[in-house]
């Protein structure tokens, strides 16, 4: 499968925090499969293609007559030979007319799938979605959506889960010093972030949280952007090694209007597991997530907004062993089914296509780490 593959990735455009899960993903599947990547250049020039596209679109009514007078965008990148599998990751449809960067990927590529990691029902441009028409599966990241985008795509679609890159976050051994009691980050409590703060205080305890402002119309997103998204894994991975309790919530926990009963489950969750943290906080309440996540303590329950997070804590220290099982529980069912070479072999299982020389190895390493556990 080496050269073979091509993945077409945003990471030179899109340089938001929460888009480095994706291109983890990316490299993981590079790394198993010897994949070319082709990066997206030059925003504004896509920017300027899509808006053209998008009003040649509602003027003509048809998605084939608009990309036919939209303007190309300037670093389109024309592929000299075939590939086996194409294979482009989005972290939100609206990054989808990145395409256009490669005019003739359907024609040189045998396979085409395509995974989006955060697509939401009351979010679905369908002028975009279109463009995957000619895709042979698309995978997302979230459940509810799936139904949606395969009526608008005509296309099939499925619900491929978020994972991690077990092998950076999982810790070097079970008993390493944790010198980080709790970790907060991403969207939170106003009324558990004081709370722990003030026990932090009492205590001289190691409380880790953001300290870059709220953001967003609504104030409830907490985001910044990164020079080198693999970079900012390594820290974050290397922060929870050492963190005690992760502080994990279903996805937009704080925004119960937007989500409007769709729980899903957050990246939090697999980086948490994998890092070998006791997870506190409030979990999807989906059977998927049950299936997901189906041993004792997985996640241990603290409402989202806790005055007596210190007490809950308090409780929770006394029994270092149950603490200790839940840390190696974690990990090992992290390495056995949430690292991102399982969600690859989904991609290779519903394409048909035989496993690549790189999964194995991967594998073998995985498997050290869940008999650590």
């Amino acid at each position: 499968m080496h050269g073979k593959v091509l993945l077409l990735s945003q990471r030179r455009i899109s340089d938001l925090v929460a888009f480095c899960l994706a291109y983890e993903f990316e490299d993981t599947f590079q790394a198993v499969t010897g994949a070319e990547r082709i990066d997206a250049v030059d925003l504004p020039a896509i920017e300027f293609s899509r808006r053209a596209y998008k009003l040649a679109r509602a003027a003509t009514g048809s998605s084939r007559a608009a990309l036919r007078l939209a303007p190309s965008p300037r670093s389109k990148v024309t592929l000299e030979r075939d590939y086996e599998l194409f294979f482009p990751v989005f972290s939100n449809a609206f990054e989808l007319y990145a395409l256009a960067t490669l005019p003739n990927w359907r024609q040189r590529c045998r396979k085409a799938a395509c995974f989006i990691t955060e697509v939401w029902t009351d979010q679905l441009p369908e002028y975009l979605l279109e463009l995957l028409s000619e895709f042979d599966h698309i995978f997302l990241g979230l459940q509810h959506c799936v139904d949606d985008v395969a009526r608008i795509t005509g296309r099939p679609c499925s619900y491929l889960p978020l994972a991690t890159d077990v092998l950076r976050f999982a810790p070097a051994t079970l008993d390493q010093p944790r010198p980080i009691d709790v970790c907060n980050i991403g969207r939170r409590s106003e009324i558990t972030h004081r709370a722990l703060l003030a026990d932090a205080e009492r205590r001289q305890s190691f409380y880790y949280y953001d300290t870059v402002a709220a953001s967003g119309s609504d104030l409830k997103q907490r985001t910044f952007r990164v020079d080198n998204a693999g970079e900012h894994r390594l820290m974050l991975a290397a922060i929870l090694k050492h963190s005690n309790f992760f502080i994990a919530n279903r996805s937009h926990v704080n925004n119960p209007e937007f989500t409007a009963g769709r729980d899903e489950i957050s990246a939090r969750f697999y980086e948490g597991v994998a890092a070998g943290t006791a997870m506190i906080g409030e979990a999807p309440r989906t059977d998927e997530f049950k299936r997901q996540f189906d041993w004792p303590d997985a996640v241990i329950h603290l409402p989202f907004d806790s005055p007596d997070v210190a007490d809950i804590l308090a409780d929770l220290n006394r029994d270092p062993a149950r603490l200790q099982t839940v840390r190696a529980r974690n990990v090992r069912e992290a390495a056995g089914r949430h690292d991102w070479l399982h969600r690859i072999r989904i991609v290779f299982d519903v394409l048909g296509l035989p496993p690549a020389d790189g999964m194995d190895a991967r594998a073998e390493r995985l498997d050290r780490i869940a008999s650590q556990g």
